[in-house]
C-alpha cells in the first residue's frame, strides 16, 4: 500500500495552513486545500474549548457548502495560558507579550477538529496538549521574535522550529501543538 487513505471520499482541508498540509502529506493522505475565509473573532464569554470547536466546524461547513461531494476537514488551534487565549500575534511586540506569558509556565494547546461529509454527517471533537516552556530571558525572547518564526503561529511559537530550544516538557499529542492532531482525525474518520 503506497498511502494510507482512510477516507472513502475525497478529503478537502478547509485551511491554508502550511503546517496542516505538511502533516497530512507526511502520513500520505491525499487532499486538496481550500481556505474557508471565516470570521475568527471570539464571541463574548466564549470558552476557549467552545471557540476552537466552533471555528473548526464553521471552517469545514463553509467549504462544504461550496462542494457537491467530499469530506471536509476543518481545524482551529489556540494556546491558553491561565485564563488568556493566545491566537496569532499581530506584530512583534504582541509576540513578545505572549512569549513572556508562556515563559516558565505550563499552557494548553487546544485544537478543534471537524469532519463534514458533504450532504451528510458532521463530527466535531478536540485535542488538548499541555506544554511547558523554560524560563526565557529577555535576550532569548528578542532573538526568537527577530527570527520571524512567531508570526502566524498560535501562542507566537512553532514547536517544530526554533522554539524547540525553549520547550521543557509536553504532555499529549505533539502534532496537536504543530496544528493538526492527526491521530484524532484518523479516529474520527472511522466514525463516518
Amino acid at each position: 500500500m503506497d498511502s494510507l487513505t482512510p477516507f472513502s471520499d475525497k478529503l478537502i482541508l478547509a485551511s491554508g495552513s502550511p503546517r496542516r498540509k505538511e502533516i497530512l502529506a507526511s502520513v500520505g493522505w491525499p487532499f486538496e486545500a481550500i481556505t474557508a475565509g471565516i470570521d475568527e473573532t471570539q464571541q463574548a464569554g466564549e470558552k476557549p474549548l467552545d471557540y476552537v470547536q466552533r471555528l473548526a466546524r464553521e471552517k469545514a461547513e463553509a467549504v462544504a457548502d461550496k462542494l457537491e461531494s467530499g469530506l471536509v476537514l476543518g481545524a482551529d488551534t489556540t494556546v491558553v495560558v491561565g485564563d488568556q487565549l493566545l491566537g496569532q500575534p499581530v506584530e512583534d511586540d504582541d509576540a513578545r507579550r505572549m512569549l513572556k506569558l508562556l515563559s516558565g509556565k505550563w499552557h494548553e494547546v487546544l485544537t478543534g477538529v471537524a469532519l463534514v461529509k458533504v450532504g451528510g454527517q458532521t463530527l466535531v471533537d478536540y485535542e488538548r496538549t499541555r506544554v511547558r516552556f523554560v524560563e526565557m530571558s529577555e535576550a532569548e525572547i528578542d532573538w526568537y521574535v527577530s527570527t520571524g518564526e512567531p508570526q502566524g503561529k498560535a501562542g507566537a511559537y512553532a514547536i517544530q522550529g526554533k522554539a524547540a530550544l525553549f520547550i521543557e516538557q509536553i504532555e499529549g499529542d505533539y502534532f496537536n501543538i504543530v496544528g493538526l492532531p492527526i491521530r484524532l482525525v484518523y479516529k474520527m474518520s472511522d466514525m463516518l
